[in-house]
């Protein structure tokens, strides 16, 4: 090689090497802010998604999974005027961001018809470095007047534990209404009034377990979110529930709650740690199943007259009893039993207590094989431990179908049929729905669409002709 070559590739290495390391800086560089220039644009999501807004909170929620958030504005254009709903600038991107507006607190919102426009941009160095943009704009219409209720026959008295029926008119506006007790909701149903397709029966409860001033409340509420309340008033009549000890025998733990328990290492743990893993833990799984099905109501009435008591039975035990468990003289565990035991013969035939729909059928856990009855407007009868079921979900049945046959599954100590009464997923007591006075006097008047004063009439005059009859 010459030495003219040899110079020459020297001169070249160091410009070889500079341009190697401005690409490599680059490609650095380009790999590095590759991420600040994505070109995903932020979502908006709004809850209520409705076309009406009312007076109940509207919530805005943004995400961005790249750069983060930047910036969001709100505005709702009225009239030609624009009201700021809101306005955030994040010093540092943020992933997601909730802003919760309320119509009531904006000044110059009035009724009726208006445009939400909600604007959000990323921290994205795209687009010449302004970022992603997502602009969500909705055409609305503003309501801020609740829907109005007008109470058309309710109950004067109520059972504690027990049901009550009222009838009442909603405007044509409303959405969704019915009796609200604490944590527990009844729906309304419309069609079911005589001559009246625009009034709603609504089956009700006073809990079992709740407090004895405690009053529900009537419920509309309308597509914006607006809603109307209304109390009730009734006269809570007594029930005594009784309360009793239950001894539990190692014969019972090892027959009857061992084989229930699933989870291995449950087994293996103390008789009162045994007996607590399915008299509490396995009790709670199967109620909240139970509640799962009796809160799917169909909107019809399906069931005609007084329940049937199972034929021949015999009340053991009754509702609501506050069942303390105690073993070798120590208190394990409690428990209300929500349902009656009925005694009758070994493998006695099971009857459908009245017409309905077949909504469960198999085994559940404590309750052994069971049957669920779903009788519309809310209403279902459950009927467990048998032996053998003789239906399938979803068929329909009649009143003294047969069902099953009785007998000691699940945590039956013998053969027997525990039957139950549930509104709207709670345990309600069963024996109002034997008594057809019951019905006459609480159901039916109002189902053919007598108002509260009639009906109270009419049985002020059946005091008084049995008044005179007893003189």
């Amino acid at each position: 090689m010459s030495t003219f070559s040899s110079e020459h590739s020297r001169s070249k290495a160091p410009i070889v090497i500079v341009l190697v390391l401005i690409i490599a800086a680059l490609g650095a560089g380009a790999w590095y802010l590759h991420p600040r220039f994505e070109a995903d644009p932020p979502q908006i999501s709004l809850s209520p998604n409705a076309d009406v807004i009312g007076l109940a909170p509207l919530e805005l929620q943004v995400t961005d999974k790249g750069t983060g958030l930047k910036s969001l504005s709100a505005i709702l254009s009225q009239g030609g005027t624009d009201q700021r709903l809101a306005l955030e600038h994040f010093s540092q991107p943020v992933g997601e961001h909730k802003v919760t507006v309320a119509l009531v607190k904006v000044p110059g919102v009035k009724e009726g018809p208006a445009v939400l426009r909600v604007t959000a941009r990323d921290a994205s160095l795209w687009r010449w470095f302004k970022g992603n943009e997502t602009v969500l704009e909705k055409n609305v219409t503003i309501d801020i007047t609740p829907p109005t209720l007008d109470l058309v026959a309710d109950d004067r008295y109520v059972n504690f534990g027990g049901v009550g029926v009222i009838v009442y008119k909603p405007s044509p506006d409303t959405a969704t209404s019915g009796v609200k007790m604490g944590n527990y909701f009844f729906p309304g149903f419309a069609g079911q009034i005589k001559d009246h397709p625009d009034y709603f029966l609504a089956l009700f409860a006073h809990p079992y377990n709740a407090p004895p001033d405690t009053r529900p409340t009537l419920v509309a509420t309308d597509k914006a979110g607006n809603t109307r309340e209304m109390r009730l008033a009734y006269e809570l009549k007594n029930v005594k529930y009784r309360k009793s000890t239950i001894e539990i025998s190692d014969n019972f733990l090892q027959n009857k709650i061992v084989p229930l328990i699933e989870d291995i290492a449950a087994r293996q743990g103390t008789p009162k740690d045994q007996f607590i893993a399915v008299n509490k833990t396995l009790r709670k799984v199967n109620e909240d199943k139970i509640t799962e099905v009796t809160k799917q109501a169909t909107p019809q009435m399906l069931w005609k007259d007084a329940f049937a008591q199972l034929s021949n039975s015999k009340v053991e035990a009754n509702f609501a009893d506050y069942r303390t468990y105690t073993y070798k003289g120590e208190a394990a565990d409690n428990a209300y039993h929500l349902g009656y035991d009925l005694s009758v013969t070994k493998n006695y035939p099971v009857e459908a207590s009245n017409a309905g729909k077949i909504a469960f059928a198999g085994p559940l856990g404590i309750y052994g094989n069971a049957v669920i009855i779903d009788h519309g407007l809310g209403l279902f009868s459950l009927y467990g431990h048998l032996s053998a079921i003789d239906v399938k979900v979803g068929d329909s049945v009649t009143k003294r179908q047969i069902l099953g046959k009785t007998g000691e599954t699940g945590l039956a100590a013998g053969d027997h049929l525990h039957f139950g009464i549930y509104l709207a997923g709670l345990p309600v007591l069963p024996v109002e729905w034997w008594d057809q006075k019951w019905i006459d006097d609480n159901i039916t008047p109002k189902l053919e669409g007598r108002s509260g004063q009639e009906i109270a009439e009419a049985q002020q005059g059946k005091g008084k002709v049995k008044s005179k009859r007893r003189r």
